[in-house]
């Protein structure tokens, strides 16, 4: 089974949400059964990684998006566990700030990008430029409307410059999202992250939902695919990420840089008999 052409949103397809089963576990009928599998996907991106570092070829971008408490950090956390930090962040985009907002809307997101080397993940992104502005009428249609395309020919100028670009949807039901609002008010550990806004806004589920449907249709791309991710059960949330991320990795081929240096003279000043006698 391939997770990136199971979850994938075929370029210029259309997209029917409430059609899609946000409770799918796939093959899997239980989190034990995707343990052991998850396990060796973390293995496999540390080592993926460090290739990734070593050789400054490429540079990986991840980009989470779904509604509240559809388990973006939960996400970063099980996936990416076993990554270097040295080598990877996460960005969590905020409401701009107000010199953020005296440039265009993709200023900031520019300079968060990956260098070479590189794996950054964004938490939300300029995505929520054509979601919350276009469901809560922050700026008129005609301005957001146009920022599609600005944002296919963005993403296409970082994978030019050998930016690999995943796109993930957190795709949840409206009653998963309320058990998990209802277990958030009822864990003292948690009770920090629920505010009445989070209830508000479930007010504008089905508008959010056609926001999204546009956003995977409009901007599904050949070099920056979405994919739609089933988000019930966190488990195979991150199962399928996991999955997704290791396969695209594995797919660039890459391998340890050769070394610049005359490996023979070193042993020789360095390792000799005499020089190790001294240390």
């Amino acid at each position: 089974m391939s997770y990136r052409q199971n979850f994938v949103v075929e370029p210029g397809s259309r997209v029917d949400l409430t059609a899609i089963d946000p409770a799918s576990k796939a093959k899997h009928a239980r989190k034990g059964d995707a343990a052991a599998e998850m396990g060796r996907d973390i293995e496999k991106l540390e080592s993926l990684q460090y290739l990734l570092y070593a050789g400054r070829k490429h540079a990986l971008l991840i980009i989470l998006q779904g509604l509240d408490a559809s388990g973006k950090d939960g996400t970063i956390k099980h996936v990416f566990s076993g990554v270097d930090p040295q080598g990877a962040r996460v960005h969590a985009f905020k409401e701009p700030t107000p010199a953020e907002l005296a440039h265009d809307f993709l200023w900031r997101i520019h300079a968060q990008t990956p260098a070479l080397g590189d794996i950054v993940i964004f938490n939300r992104s300029h995505y929520e430029d054509v979601l919350i502005v276009r469901v809560h009428d922050m700026v008129p249609k005609d301005v957001w409307s146009k920022r599609y395309d600005l944002i296919n020919d963005f993403e296409r100028s970082l994978v030019d410059a050998n930016t690999t670009i995943l796109k993930f949807f957190l795709h949840m039901s409206p009653q998963e999202q309320l058990k998990r609002f209802k277990a958030r008010l009822d864990d003292p550990k948690r009770q920090w992250k629920i505010s009445e806004a989070d209830y508000a806004e479930r007010a504008y589920f089905s508008q959010y939902t056609k926001a999204y449907e546009e956003v995977l249709e409009r901007t599904s791309t050949p070099h920056a695919p979405w994919f739609i991710i089933p988000s019930d059960h966190k488990w195979f949330r991150n199962l399928a990420v996991s999955k997704i991320v290791v396969e695209t990795l594995d797919s660039l081929g890459m391998a340890l840089p050769r070394t610049t240096v005359d490996l023979h003279e070193i042993r020789r000043k360095y390792h000799d008999a005499k020089h190790e006698k001294l240390s």
